[in-house]
C-alpha cells in the first residue's frame, strides 16, 4: 500500500532534467521505474561529492554498498545451490567468489554504463577510486532492495545482471593459474616479479584483499579477490594481458 501511495506521489511529482534523466538510466539498468529517487541518487554519491549535514556527517554510497554487497552474495549463493545440488562447499563459494569479486563486478558496472552517472568530484579523477564502479554496483543494489523488496531485488540480480552477463559454465572452467604463468614467462625472459598485499577490507563475513604486482621494482597492476591468493591470481591474469598483448 505505502509503495503504490509512493508510485502515486510520482505521478504528480515535477522532477528536474537532471532527475529525469537519473530516473530513465535507473530504469534502463534495473527494469524499474525509481520510485524513492533520493535513495539513488545516495547510491550513485561519492563521499568527495558530498555535502555535509547539520551535524558534520558526508553522507555517501557505504552504507547502502554494505547492504547491497550482503544481499548480492546471499543471493548468487542461493543461485549456486539450486544449480548445483551435488557440488560441495568449496566449490560453491569459488564459483561465488569469482563472479562478485570486485573485478568482476568493476567490469558489471562500466557495462551498465555507470561511469556515465557516478557523482565524484572533479578533483578526485576516478582512477583513484580503484573499485568505484564494483563498489557503486552495490550500493546500487542496496537502494534497490530498499525501494523495491527482495523479491523484486532478486529478480533484477538474476535476470538483469548475473544470467545475462556471466557465462556459469565458462566461469567454472576458467581456472588457469595465472600466477604461474607469470612466473614462467618472467623466468624466461629474466624479468623479475613481486607481489605485495597493500590493503585488506573486512565487508560483512567477507574480505577484499588488494594485491600490488611489480615488475622489476615498478608497480604495474593491482587485483582483488577474497584472499591473498584469489587476488594475486587477479593480478597475474591482468598482468599477463598487459604483458602479452
Amino acid at each position: 500500500m505505502y509503495k503504490a501511495f509512493r508510485r502515486a506521489l510520482n505521478l504528480f511529482q515535477s522532477f528536474s532534467d537532471e532527475d529525469k534523466k537519473l530516473r530513465l538510466v535507473i530504469e534502463r539498468i534495473t527494469g524499474k521505474k525509481p520510485i524513492t529517487l533520493k535513495l539513488y541518487k545516495l547510491a550513485l554519491t561519492h563521499a568527495s561529492s558530498s555535502m555535509p549535514d547539520k551535524y558534520g556527517r558526508k553522507e555517501s554510497y557505504e552504507r547502502l554498498e554494505y547492504l547491497g554487497d550482503a544481499f548480492l552474495g546471499a543471493i548468487v549463493a542461493e543461485y549456486l545451490y539450486k544449480k548445483y545440488p551435488f557440488k560441495d562447499e568449496g566449490f560453491l563459494t569459488e564459483i561465488r567468489s569469482r563472479i562478485v569479486n570486485r573485478e568482476s563486478l568493476n567490469q558489471l558496472g562500466r557495462k551498465l554504463g555507470l561511469n556515465e552517472i557516478i557523482e565524484v568530484d572533479q578533483r578526485n579523477s576516478l582512477h583513484r577510486h580503484k573499485s568505484i564502479y564494483g563498489d557503486i554496483m552495490e550500493s546500487l543494489i542496496g537502494a534497490f532492495y530498499l525501494d523495491h523488496g527482495f523479491a523484486t531485488c532478486k529478480y533484477f540480480v538474476l535476470r538483469k545482471l548475473i544470467e545475462p552477463n556471466f557465462d556459469i559454465e565458462k566461469v567454472i572452467s576458467e581456472n588457469t593459474n595465472y600466477k604461474s604463468q607469470l612466473i614462467e614467462w618472467s623466468q624466461k625472459n629474466n624479468r623479475d616479479i613481486k607481489f605485495e598485499t597493500i590493503n585488506v577490507v573486512e565487508k560483512g563475513n567477507f574480505k577484499e584483499f588488494e594485491v600490488a604486482l611489480y615488475l622489476d621494482n615498478e608497480l604495474l597492476i593491482n587485483g582483488y579477490g577474497p584472499n591473498k591468493k584469489k587476488a594475486e591470481q587477479t593480478a597475474a591474469r591482468k598482468a599477463l594481458a598487459l604483458i602479452l598483448a
